[in-house]
């Protein structure tokens, strides 16, 4: 490869190393690796879609997104968060995945340190290092909680923290006190916090709090994708401050245009209708994290209960990873989430429970 055609920042970055565990997996294999809900989007939700094509809704958009959209996700995180982002605060994004995109593009210049979880999902250092950032992974406790000693030390002097509750891989749900530290803290020192929420629907011991309650400081990140079981209809949304959002806008505006008109209007029907479909879709998750929980204890893993999102992480070396692997179960290694935890592997219970039983099954036979 002619490295010289390319730039540094993109030469700087790798392809997501869940991926490239998928294509190591056996036919027959069951998927305790993708972290995508499996259940069908609600018929409401697909019915307001297929509306919007049949009522010709399919044309641009405004940059920001559709008005009536915007208005929902301002009384959502009114009435949710207890957070007041006006319509005009909020960007309609083609999935949190872009929401984090401009917003590191719009907040972090060449050199700039960018903060995040290490273990951490996998998008936060590679789009701090296509922006041009220098990524530094804040590490974990023994219950995979952020240590705020070592991030009070490490937000001296950075740009940028990326701040994820519940987390992905972990399942990690922050304290509130937690959250309220990190905020003011950051606040103190100049660093602007990026929040990911989108797994707050998904928390089962705790509740969510949401950054943007403790300083004005906050980029909030959230999706339909997780909570409306939408992961293929590219849905995400950012708000902000609103200086901030105009500058975001600006690089939505080049690599986008706007979401979705189609996705936008399913949406819509999803953050005005009733929350009943999540509330359906939480119990079921609830039911499979005891499930999964209690068959690998039952294994001899030894890890903390996790406490949001549908995922556990779990000690274990490398030579295992790969002999489950071979018995046909699907798991993601540690490293590919960062480098503090390479003896881990990330298990999702987004799968039936059939398949966890059967997943449990193909794993004692190895042990």
């Amino acid at each position: 490869m002619n490295k010289d055609l390319y730039s540094e920042r993109v030469l700087g970055i790798e392809m997501s190393g869940i991926r490239k565990f998928f294509q190591k997996a056996k036919p027959g294999s069951i998927n305790l690796g993708i972290g995508q809900p499996d259940f069908p989007t609600p018929e409401h939700i697909k019915k307001a879609g297929i509306a919007a094509i049949e009522d010709n809704l399919t044309g641009y958009t405004f940059n920001t997104g559709v008005q009536e959209l915007r208005e929902a996700l301002s009384s959502k995180f009114l009435n949710e968060n207890g957070i007041e982002y006006s319509p005009d605060q909020i960007i309609v994004t083609g999935g949190a995945g872009e929401a984090l995109h401009i917003a590191m593009q719009s907040l972090v210049d060449n050199g700039d340190r960018v903060l995040f979880p290490d273990p951490g999902f996998v998008s936060y250092r590679e789009c701090a290092v296509l922006a041009g950032g220098r990524p530094e992974g804040i590490p974990l406790d023994e219950n995979l909680h952020i240590r705020i000693d070592k991030c009070r030390e490490m937000l001296d002097g950075a740009k940028v923290m990326v701040l994820n509750s519940p987390g992905n891989p972990t399942g990690a749900v922050e304290d509130r006190e937690t959250i309220r530290d990190i905020v003011e803290y950051a606040d103190d020192a100049g660093v602007t916090v990026i929040s990911d929420e989108v797994y707050e629907h998904f928390i089962y011991d705790k509740e969510h709090a949401s950054a943007a309650l403790f300083g004005d400081n906050v980029v909030t990140i959230n999706a339909a994708s997780k909570t409306f079981s939408m992961t293929g209809w590219r849905l995400g949304f950012v708000a902000a401050a609103q200086e901030t959002i105009d500058q975001m806008v600006k690089v939505h505006q080049y690599c986008l245009t706007c979401a979705t008109s189609i996705s936008q209007y399913a949406a819509l029907a999803g953050y005005t209708g009733s929350n009943e479909c999540v509330e359906l879709m939480k119990s079921e998750y609830a039911a499979r994290r005891e499930l999964l929980y209690d068959g690998l204890k039952g294994l001899g893993f030894d890890f903390p209960k996790p406490e949001g999102a549908f995922y556990m992480f779990v000690p274990m070396d490398t030579e295992m990873q790969y002999k489950i692997l071979d018995a046909g179960v699907v798991v993601i290694p540690g490293d590919a989430f960062g480098r503090n935890t390479v003896n881990y592997a990330r298990f999702s219970y987004a799968a039936s429970r059939e398949d966890i039983t059967e997943a449990m099954k193909r794993i004692e036979k190895i042990l």
